[in-house]
């Protein structure tokens, strides 16, 4: 079965519209300069993942909210947040907080690194399962601004000026640059490449 590429067809990165192409071509319906590929794609979703891989240290590990009552600050950061929902018997939600904002941003950095590796390794692996894995990284990781939801929903309804107030800590921003990072990571990731490879393996076969 030809391919798109084989056949010389590429699709506008712009306006979707699938073109034939040729070195340097531009897209008749916007004007766009139409690539076979995204541009160092790898390069790319590696600098994205890297980053990310750097501030999950921070998100983790410095507070996420604080608490301050009657001039007294109480800070809170992510694992011991979901240990006082367990104290006070919302294991329920803590086990969504758990998963959304621990297991899911870990989980997917994880799983696009394996990916990558697995291209530029080349290890044996079917491009159906990369795909797969790829698609479910991209929506579960979604999910992970369902901490930053609990944050803003917390902060509208506990602060009451002097007497309680509840502001996001630094943990948040670097929790939300995570979350940014990780589907840029996954934005720039050209899945196509999963296929190229696939193809010369099996010529090579």
């Amino acid at each position: 079965m030809q391919s798109a590429k084989d056949a010389g067809l590429v699709r506008c990165g712009e306006c979707a519209l699938v073109c034939s192409f040729q070195e340097n071509s531009q897209c008749p319906r916007c004007n766009a300069t139409l690539t076979m590929r995204q541009t160092n794609s790898l390069q790319k979703t590696w600098a994205y993942l890297i980053t990310a891989c750097i501030f999950i240290f921070p998100a983790n590990f410095m507070p996420i909210t604080i608490l301050i009552s009657q001039g007294n600050e109480t800070p809170d950061t992510i694992m011991s947040g979901v240990i006082a929902l367990i104290n006070s018997g919302s294991a329920g939600i803590a086990i969504i907080v758990f998963v959304a904002s621990i297991v899911v941003p870990i989980a997917k950095i994880l799983g696009m690194g394996f990916i990558l590796l697995s291209l530029q390794l080349q290890l044996s692996m079917s491009h159906k399962m990369r795909f797969i894995m790829f698609k479910f990284i991209d929506w579960v990781g979604r999910w992970s601004m369902l901490d930053l939801f609990v944050i803003s929903i917390m902060v509208a309804v506990i602060d009451k000026g002097q007497l309680l107030v509840i502001v996001p800590g630094p943990g948040a921003t670097a929790f939300a640059s995570v979350v940014v990072l990780t589907l840029l990571a996954a934005k720039s990731f050209d899945t196509r490449l999963m296929w190229d490879l696939e193809k010369d393996n099996d010529w090579t076969n």
